[in-house]
């Protein structure tokens, strides 16, 4: 599997695994069989995934614990990338906060819950409309500076936004909706490009249930299904994104993983 090192320092796999599907209904409290979750966080790093991305708001907190509960001690070069500054008043509901205090007092629970002495990628969740992002940005930078966190990323932000914050921190990753039906963040990726800032497209699948003749006839030219050949695509499309795919069934989580050896051809690119 090809890599990319985050922050200048953080060599991952450039396919990881985003564990948001290991929740209950809406997102909301533990999964109905836990025991299956743990098994699937396990297996992941057994295949060799070495960034999972996680955040405070999924459960709440209860992947944290799930992964905790899995793989604690972590192996050294399993990167554990988290997010704060959404909370959740019910299932289905999120709420962007981003008092200072708040990002503040979640990191610190996040620390706790997953057993960490510093988190490797804290990404803002959300941006605030509420709060000036310098504000926001200068919280987590205040964290680093302390030692509880290594890099500093954001999530679903704009060009401009990421601008403001790199002119009060580094940037060391983007977290944005992108899939091959979905590129309104061409934009974005491109200056994450530019930046040389790590790309995590969330919802990397979205879409592929409507998949059209040139990623189905791909999918069948290389004998693998059309979500896998979506994952190829996004890896093909850029050398700093790193897919996140998220699953509760280990035998998805195999078929994930996979779509890293495949290779596409430039044609098939362009079709695509």
């Amino acid at each position: 599997m090809s890599t990319f090192t985050i922050g200048g320092d953080l060599t991952v796999g450039r396919l990881g695994y985003g564990v948001m599907q290991l929740t209950g209904p809406g997102v909301f409290g533990f999964p109905a069989d836990p025991d299956n979750a743990i098994a699937v966080l396990r297996r992941a790093v057994e295949r060799g995934v070495t960034l999972i991305d996680t955040a405070d708001a999924y459960g709440p907190l209860v992947t944290d614990d799930l992964i905790r509960r899995a793989l604690h001690p972590y192996p050294e070069n399993l990167v554990i990338a988290t997010k704060v500054g959404l909370t959740r008043p019910r299932p289905g509901e999120w709420v962007p906060v981003g008092r200072p205090e708040y990002l503040r007092q979640q990191t610190e629970l996040s620390l706790r819950t997953l057993g960490l002495e510093r988190i490797d990628l804290l990404q803002l969740h959300r941006v605030d409309p509420q709060v000036p992002i310098e504000d926001q940005v200068g919280t987590l930078a205040d964290l680093r500076r302390e030692g509880k966190v290594r890099h500093i990323g954001l999530s679903e932000v704009t060009v401009e936004q990421i601008r403001a914050a790199q002119a009060v921190t580094p940037i060391a990753s983007i977290q944005n909706l992108y899939n091959l039906t979905n590129r309104t963040a061409d934009d974005v990726l491109a200056y994450a490009e530019q930046e040389k800032i790590a790309f995590l497209p969330w919802f990397p699948l979205a879409g592929t249930g409507m998949a059209d003749t040139a990623l189905a006839a791909s999918a069948a030219r290389h004998g693998v299904s059309v979500n896998q050949l979506a994952l190829a695509w996004l890896l093909h499309r850029s050398p700093v994104i790193l897919p996140i795919p998220g699953t509760s069934s280990v035998a998805h989580l195999e078929e994930n993983l996979a779509a890293g050896d495949i290779e596409l051809t430039s044609e098939e690119f362009a079709r695509l």
